[in-house]
């Protein structure tokens, strides 16, 4: 995982922001995922433009993403330019760099229905990482990524992220952006593992929250099944 931010950590302001968190995945200690912590070769990439407020929120689901695949960015948006990091990653021959985002008439002509496949290059989905509000400014105002194809979600689906209050129904939490993009290129396994690490995380903050026994038990049945299906380098700090 690479991260890059031009702003030193700050403590997380806001209701809970006393509670004693673990310093990587920002649960309570008590609630602690990291020994959850695993990365899969995906098929694909991510790149994650975090606004800068999302670093410091332990609701954020992008972490879950760089936590789980290997190879993803997470580098923190500017509405002017493009990071050094961001630069290199679109300048890779090696990478196919599309945003992905909802469908709508004034950007029609740069959507794309599936990531290029005609080459060996690798999908790197570009995601804008923050409230649905954030998010969109992101990919409004980023003047730098106007010539990139524009990707969206074929099928629609339920979200199970229930941490923070939604616009619109059908808005889905950043982690289940990637798990159904990984699901539309076909990589199951990837998918099924980052869903199964997503489950175990919200019954964690959920536990965390309501100061609740912990009942991970099916989370992390179906987080070992998944492991299972397929090979994964475990990166859990001893």
């Amino acid at each position: 995982m690479s991260t890059e931010s031009s702003h030193p950590r700050r403590p997380f302001v806001a209701r809970g922001s006393r509670v004693e968190r673990c310093p990587s995945c920002l649960l309570t200690h008590r609630t602690c995922i990291c020994d959850f912590r695993t990365q899969v070769q995906g098929k694909a990439r991510f790149c994650l433009l975090t606004h800068r407020k999302e670093f410091y929120k332990p609701t954020n689901t992008g972490r879950l993403i760089a936590e789980v695949l290997a190879g993803t960015e997470v580098l923190e948006w500017s509405r002017t330019e493009p990071c050094q990091r961001l630069e290199e990653l679109l300048a890779d021959p090696g990478l196919a760099p599309c945003i992905v985002f909802p469908p709508a008439e004034d950007y029609q002509q740069r959507m794309i229905s599936q990531p290029a496949q005609d080459d060996d290059r690798t999908p790197l989905f570009i995601i804008p990482d923050g409230t649905w509000r954030q998010a969109r400014r992101i990919f409004r105002h980023s003047r730098y990524l106007d010539g990139l194809p524009v990707i969206s979600l074929q099928q629609a689906m339920d979200s199970r992220y229930h941490l923070r209050k939604k616009i619109e129904a059908d808005q889905l939490c950043t982690a289940e952006v990637a798990i159904a993009m990984l699901d539309q290129i076909g990589d199951t396994h990837s998918a099924r593992v980052l869903d199964a690490y997503f489950d175990i995380f919200n019954e964690h903050y959920r536990a965390s929250r309501l100061s609740r026994p912990l009942q991970p038990e099916q989370p992390a049945k179906l987080f070992l099944q998944a492991l299972q299906a397929g090979d994964v380098t475990c990166t859990v700090p001893g």
